[in-house]
């Protein structure tokens, strides 16, 4: 057994590489391994690319008698590419280790079953808990029809986000600011409100040094406030605004410039978050990262639809008059409180990097 989880150890590794580019599909790695030596890795690359298991096959010229260690359920359906138990049944494997079985409810179970019926023996579970980490927001849109949602926020030593006057950079240090580029590029998409365009006019794309498959750019504007010209807009990849508004004429400029706009339901003059992550969801969104002031953060957070949190703690402290993490007017009374819960702290430069789940969502 030591041994095995060597090898799905290396499975999970090179699924890994494939963390920036895979977007929607998951990340999947497979090691191939005969007389107790690996004879071909393979990892899913990029979606309309071959899967983990068909590049691993393609490595060798027989793969015969040999036993294949997967981080995730083979395929049995045609997709983009033919399904990967055929390649495998067809290649002659004996034997296939799974960590995790397909999460989704149409199809779990079903590559497994499509091998055992072959002939090859099947074994599932290995490494099960390291595998779902690798995959958590495929994971959840597959079960639940939402996005991973994690919140990135920055903030001094006595919780504020920006001074009273809403200056705001840079609280962190650049460390903590290249982590953060790290974080954009393993999202799915971006998520912000319109009051952070307006003030900022950012980016939302992760500017890093190697390949990645940006991220969707999306605006929560109710009220069709964005300008045509933000910034965003200029930038490769899908910039969406989500609005409420039928204004007909603003939603033309705003396609002409090249965004896309799509009407939700408003709930007392604000967007249905629950409708937004549905929304997302369909749009094959995996995670999401929000970079947003506490007006959003605060209705996520009361609605128990975040669920992580990336704080990074910088070692100063802007007063009480700067601005907090989240707007939340309803905490009254301490059994009121939201409740977290510490997953990891670390520093990064200067600052210190908190990791938190939040208790109702986890």
């Amino acid at each position: 057994m030591q041994q095995e989880t060597v090898y799905m150890a290396r499975a999970i590794q090179l699924a890994r590489l494939g963390r920036y580019t895979t977007d929607p599909n998951p990340c999947v790695g497979c090691v191939l391994v005969k007389d107790n030596q690996i004879i071909a890795e393979g990892w899913h690359e990029k979606a309309g690319f071959a899967h983990a298991e068909i590049r691993a096959l393609q490595q060798i010229p027989s793969a015969q008698g040999a036993t294949a260690y997967v981080t995730l359920e083979p395929c049995s359906h045609f997709g983009k590419t033919p399904p990967c138990c055929d390649a495998f049944i067809a290649a002659g494997i004996a034997r296939v280790v799974v960590a995790m079985q397909d999460p989704n409810p149409l199809v779990a179970g079903a590559g497994l079953k499509k091998l055992q019926d072959a002939g090859i023996q099947v074994e599932l579970g290995l490494m099960q808990r390291d595998a779902e980490q690798l995959n958590r927001g495929f994971i959840k849109r597959m079960r639940t029809g939402l996005p991973f949602v994690r919140s990135k926020l920055a903030m001094s030593l006595d919780g504020r986000t920006a001074m009273a006057s809403g200056e705001s950079q840079w609280i962190t240090c650049p460390e903590a600011r290249a982590d953060v580029q790290r974080l954009r590029a393993g999202s799915s998409a971006i998520l912000t409100g319109i009051n952070t365009v307006l003030s900022d006019d950012p980016s939302l794309n992760a500017r890093v040094d190697f390949p990645v498959t940006q991220p969707i750019r999306v605006v929560l504007d109710s009220q069709l406030k964005i300008p045509v010209n933000a910034k965003m807009v200029t930038l490769p990849g899908r910039s969406l605004i989500l609005t409420g508004s039928n204004d007909q004429l603003k939603i033309n400029a705003l396609q002409q410039a090249g965004f896309e706009v799509h009407s939700l339901p408003i709930h007392d003059d604000r967007l249905d978050l629950l409708a937004v992550l549905t929304f997302l969801g369909q749009q094959q969104v995996n995670e999401i990262l929000v970079e947003a002031g506490s007006t959003l953060n605060g209705a996520l957070l009361a609605k128990n639809l975040l669920d992580e949190g990336i704080i990074y703690m910088a070692p100063a402290i802007l007063g009480d008059g700067g601005r907090g993490l989240f707007t939340l007017p309803a905490l009254q009374m301490m059994r009121d409180k939201k409740t977290i819960q510490w997953r990891d702290v670390r520093r990064v430069g200067a600052d210190l990097r908190l990791t938190v789940t939040f208790k109702e969502s986890a």
